[in-house]
């Protein structure tokens, strides 16, 4: 059975072609309105890409030509959007172009990422572009061939009329199509007619990646522009005073600008940049709190005892059913502060001239740095354009505009193009990063080891609301009190991936062990029963869907073997995020007395997967993501400044240090959901659970290798 899907004519606009032109099908992926479009010829289309944005082309040689909206971050984006679009369009992909659309908020609504969101957002409105498409080119060829559309069949780009014996592929129609008026109403395909979704798909960008083409923002470059890096005021502190008199006499500087709270220096090419900042003489004085570590640890202490919380959630009598409780399992996780961590250290482009800007880098939020920059000059953001590059990764530090920023800035006080690049110790050390945070979590249990009540409080520095209040295990329980208490820290702090469940997963997995153990009950289990318990009597709100939830957890265990292998200490984690439900066991060994992390096994339902290559990228790079910052990152502060300043300090993951992952998808027939983040969140939690299997010993702080526990357990990780 095919879905029909209702559409305005205003979703699809077309305007006659030539014998020489092509056909643009104009279509708007986040919105009803489409903004009147011409046709051109494939070379045109090339030639002048920033006008034409999202919209599916196709010329006379019967090419397709896709422009992708969202900026790619390594998520896959630019490949699955238009595999999407190519599905419904019957498209031969090997005809198929991607081009990176540059930024139009006339044509779009959510041109970013972030969230885990592009798909979800976007998958009907891609398949009723190809859709579209397809209809008015069969239609076309009806009418050419004289023969009823419903005799048509499309078939990797080739149109053909069996009865006639007549073929001809899409660029022959391209023309007469054009002259055809959109439907309102657009059948879809059955799923189990995917041809393109659903099969491994290489990365478009694959090839230029491989060969070094120019991608990236790092790779920018444009005759004549000025280079400029910055000196950043620590965290809660303003310029007092600047000698710039030795950054000025290095060979190759030709500006040093002061704005805000920072200095930059401007000259010729990096090199000498690098050496004249560290030339600056830059006195700072106080301007709000200047923040150490050791603040932190006393500022959470005094905030969980005394803070004013906010009630984010409460089912039930919470204080009598603790107070009847036979049992009562209490424990407190904090999480420190993390950068983001890119491999590309920010960057961005920026030429002011008048009451025009022209912006150029990797951005998760293009408008936000259109509107930044409007901000400061003081000239409409119409007069802004932005071109988006491929970013070399994000993890949400790249949904902030403060680069951007920096280059309007030094561009307007230059009168001038210049383009700004951040080292890596600028990246470390005034950068925006994950909040710190910690949980106290109390579970109440009654005489028959049924967990009956259940209190989570969260302190977190700028974190916000630092719960999920309507996450598993809230309505499993029935009695709930979930608080949150917010600290305004003086340390900028951003969305980091998978935000606040990248460490909350780990905290209530972790604790749900805890709690399994005290009610005698295996974790496998104790979940389940949970589950059973929120499917058949939910208690308030449930923000998860329970059988998909329940389906990940017995894939997870049977596919892990739980409890098979007696020699094989296990951990589990089941978390939902961002739309999507992933299970993960961790294994264990002990050899020679110590204990051997072998093997992740992952479980994911994120409805139907659009391509298996990217998917398992994203789940095992989430794996690895979440593993290495749960077990060696730490971001510490001294008056305002991170002590790691760059990798020899500052730990990341290493390649002999990622075990064996195995990765499972479950359909369970929901259209596709987030996948960027997912993965990250159960993975610490696994882990930590894993380690108590094997050692008896609870980590409840992260990084791992940081607690005494840890000290004393001397994990290994050991690659298959």
């Amino acid at each position: 059975m095919s879905t029909l899907i209702k559409s305005s004519r205003r979703d699809f606009l077309k305007i006659a072609g030539t014998s020489v032109g092509g056909l643009v099908i104009g279509f708007n992926w986040f919105s009803c309105d489409s903004p009147k479009v011409e046709v051109l010829s494939t070379e045109e289309i090339l030639a002048q890409a920033k006008s034409f944005n999202s919209y599916l082309s196709i010329s006379p040689s019967g090419d397709v030509v896709i422009y992708s909206p969202n900026p790619e971050l390594g998520q896959n984006i630019k490949t699955s959007f238009p595999m999407v679009v190519a599905e419904e369009l019957d498209a031969d992909w090997g005809k198929v172009r991607v081009v990176q659309a540059n930024l139009d908020t006339e044509k779009y609504e959510r041109q970013l990422t972030g969230g885990s969101g592009a798909m979800p957002h976007s998958w009907e409105r891609l398949r009723k572009a190809g859709a579209t498409a397809k209809f008015v080119l069969v239609a076309a060829a009806a009418k050419t061939w004289n023969v009823p559309a419903g005799e048509i069949t499309v078939d990797k780009g080739v149109i053909s009329h069996n009865a006639s014996g007549k073929s001809g592929h899409f660029g022959e129609f391209v023309a007469e199509a054009a002259t055809i008026t959109a439907p309102e109403e657009v059948a879809l395909k059955d799923k189990k007619d995917f041809k393109i979704i659903g099969t491994p798909v290489k990365n478009v960008d694959a090839m230029e990646m491989y060969t070094g083409k120019p991608l990236y923002g790092l790779d920018f470059y444009r005759e004549g522009m000025k280079h400029a890096m910055v000196q950043r005021a620590p965290f809660g502190m303003k310029i007092k005073s600047v000698d710039e008199s030795a950054a000025k006499a290095v060979a190759g500087i030709t500006d040093v600008v002061t704005f805000g709270t920072s200095v930059a220096v401007v000259g010729t090419s990096t090199w000498p940049l690098m050496k004249a900042k560290k030339l600056l003489k830059v006195e700072y004085e106080a301007d709000g709190n200047v923040e150490s570590t050791s603040d932190h640890d006393r500022i959470f202490a005094d905030l969980m005892a005394n803070g004013k919380a906010e009630t984010k959630r409460a089912d039930g009598n919470v204080n009598q059913a603790f107070k009847n409780a036979a049992k009562v399992v209490v424990a407190e996780y904090q999480c420190p502060f993390l950068a983001h961590s890119p491999m590309e250290p920010e960057n961005f482009f920026a030429h002011v001239q008048g009451d025009k800007c022209e912006l150029i880098g990797p951005t998760q939020t293009p408008d936000r740095a259109r509107q930044s920059a409007a901000d400061i000059l003081g000239i409409p953001k119409e007069n802004i354009t932005v071109q988006i590059t491929r970013l070399g990764g994000g993890f949400g530090r790249r949904l902030r505009a403060d680069y951007a920023e920096e280059a309007v800035h030094i561009s307007k006080a230059i009168a001038g193009p210049v383009k700004v690049t951040w080292s890596r110790e600028d990246e470390l050390t005034g950068g925006a990063y994950r909040p710190a945070v910690r949980y106290r979590f109390e579970a109440a249990l009654d005489a028959d080891n049924r967990m009956v009540g259940y209190k989570l409080k969260g302190v977190g520095m700028n974190a916000g609301n630092s719960t999920r209040e309507n996450n598993f295990p809230s309505g499993a329980v029935d009695h709930v009190l979930i608080e949150s208490v917010n600290y305004e820290s003086s340390v900028t702090t951003n969305a980091w991936r998978a935000p606040i469940t990248n460490f909350l997963a780990y905290a209530e997995q972790s604790f749900l062990d805890e709690v399994a153990l005290e009610a005698g009950k295996d974790p496998v289990e104790f979940r389940l029963e949970l589950l059973n318990r929120a499917k058949s009597n939910p208690v308030g709100e449930l923000g998860y869907d329970v059988d998909r939830m329940i389906a990940v957890t017995k894939e997870v265990a049977e596919k892990s073997k739980w409890g098979q292998d007696p020699n094989v200490k296990q951990g589990l984690s089941v978390y939902f995020s961002h739309r999507s439900y992933v299970a993960q066991v961790a294994d264990i060994e002990m050899q020679g007395g110590t204990p051997v992390l072998k093997k992740i096994t992952a479980v994911t339902d994120c409805g139907m997967v659009v391509n298996p290559i990217g998917a398992n990228h994203q789940v095992r790079g989430g794996i690895v993501d979440g593993m290495g910052h749960a077990m060696y990152t730490n971001l510490t502060f001294e008056n305002g400044v991170p002590k790691q300043k760059n990798y020899d300090s500052y730990r990341l993951i290493r390649l002999k240090e990622v075990p064996e992952i195995e990765t499972h998808f479950l359909d369970s027939g929901f259209d596709p959901t987030g996948l960027g983040e997912p993965a990250l969140p159960p993975t610490g939690g696994a882990i930590a659970n894993a380690i108590f299997a094997a050692t008896g010993r609870r980590l409840r702080s992260q990084p791992f290798i940081e607690q005494k526990e840890f000290s004393d357990i001397n994990l290994e990780i050991r690659r298959a």
